[in-house]
């Protein structure tokens, strides 16, 4: 949270600014991005990497504008270049962020303006100069990041890396990719998969959210790995190939429940992973279909976002398996089908057990209407919720169906 500096009313102009930059910081970026950010784009999409920059490159600018000391250009691309720089790698268009940021700079001068001592003209000239100046620096900067990123030797690379990751998870020979990806194939890998959990987006901001997404995933893997990790993450799911340095090298499962939970915060929806450890190199295609098929059964049995091995979906995972017998179960749910709010009562019942009141209240239903649309259950599937072994027999189903549902809307 921004903290305000209060100042008295016959402070310089700048210490005046300086007092009221918190709210001032917030404008400028809500004015700059009105204008220009695409309406699809989550709320909050720019907040948490864009407005500390604002904030902090302000305050220094004003305090060395108080003291008479000039802002050197040094000093803004400190500020501004590592912000340009991940907007070029999201192929933010450079148009949309230089008119932001001329929006952020008419909101900074209309605030000088509103708080200016009109007796003190001069102050109000020095500073709007001043800002003048450092706007065009920072145009200055932000035209040469975007040429520099566009232009970058590691575009290749990046592009290889994904390229590699894609050969290994579908089989196919990877030696001369991994050169040009500038990267030793491993004996050994952790397949993890990634799954993010939301509708589909549509409009003109999917691409910006997707790219984010890839470049935010990199940088949370190169934290983790210590090295760039090649993954065919799309925005939406893909793998990741951790490569491990020998069999008994594996990724601590705390570390990977933290980078879901970075992910969620990050990407502002759940986020699953599935993983497969000590992998050979020949197995990645298998374990790559079953570590994606890991993180969406979490999704669709209503686990929270986090990171899951094939030990903590074990029977729910062989529940799934192709056979006459999963064709059976998924059967057992189809009368539910057309009755969506004896769906709801299921999931309930099937997550809060015995305790009927918590599962009514859940729904927002009276008690008798929880009860009630348990014995229709009975009556349509022929499975009574409330015997321990049919309700396990329909939370059963239940996966199967979601699963079954989910692979063929895949296919569509």
């Amino acid at each position: 949270m921004l903290v305000q500096h209060p100042v008295s009313a016959s402070s310089p102009l700048t210490a005046r600014l300086l007092g009221r930059w918190p709210q001032i910081a917030e404008r400028m970026l809500t004015e700059g991005l009105d204008a220009t950010a695409p309406a699809e784009l989550p709320d909050g999409h720019f907040t948490a990497e864009v407005l500390p920059t604002i904030y902090a490159c302000g305050r220094a600018v004003l305090e060395a504008i108080g003291a008479d000391r000039e802002f050197t250009r040094a000093e803004v691309t400190a500020f501004v270049a590592p912000v340009a720089e991940r907007h070029a790698e999201d192929r933010l268009p450079l148009s949309m962020l230089i008119s932001a940021i001329h929006r952020s700079a008419q909101a900074v001068l209309a605030e000088a303006a509103a708080v200016a001592d009109p007796t003190r003209m001069d102050e109000f000239i020095q500073v709007f100069n001043r800002l003048l100046e450092l706007l065009r620096r920072i145009n200055m900067t932000v035209v040469e990041t975007y040429t520099e990123v566009e232009q970058s030797i590691y575009h290749a690379e990046r592009e290889a890396r994904r390229e590699l990751c894609s050969a290994l998870v579908r089989g196919l020979p990877a030696e001369e990719l991994a050169v040009r990806a500038d990267t030793i194939l491993a004996d050994w890998y952790t397949v993890l998969a990634i799954h993010v959990s939301e509708p589909a987006r549509t409009g003109s901001a999917v691409n910006l959210v997707t790219r984010r997404r890839i470049r935010l995933l990199q940088s949370a893997l190169y934290e983790l790995t210590g090295a760039i990790t090649p993954a065919t993450f799309d925005g939406t799911s893909g793998i990741a190939l951790l490569s491990n340095s020998s069999e008994s090298d594996v990724v601590d499962a705390a570390r990977l429940d933290e980078l879901a939970a970075r992910l969620t915060r990050q990407f502002g929806v759940t986020v699953y992973l599935g993983e497969f450890s000590t992998v050979r190199r020949e197995g990645i295609p298998a374990a790559a279909v079953d570590a994606g098929e890991l993180a969406e059964l979490a999704r669709l049995c209503g686990r929270p976002g986090g990171s899951y091995r094939l030990d903590d979906l074990l029977l729910e995972y062989q529940l799934t398996r192709p056979g006459p017998a999963r064709e059976r179960l998924a059967q057992r749910v189809i009368p539910l089908l057309a009755s969506p709010h004896l769906l709801e009562a299921l999931e309930a019942h099937l997550r809060h057990g015995a305790d009927r009141k918590t599962a009514s209240r859940r729904i927002h239903v009276h008690p008798n209407t929880f009860t009630y649309r348990l014995r229709r259950i009975a009556e349509l599937t022929g499975l009574d919720p409330a015997e321990p072994t049919d309700s396990r027999m329909l939370a059963a189903a239940l996966t199967v169906h979601r699963l079954v549902s989910s692979q063929s809307h895949g296919q569509a």
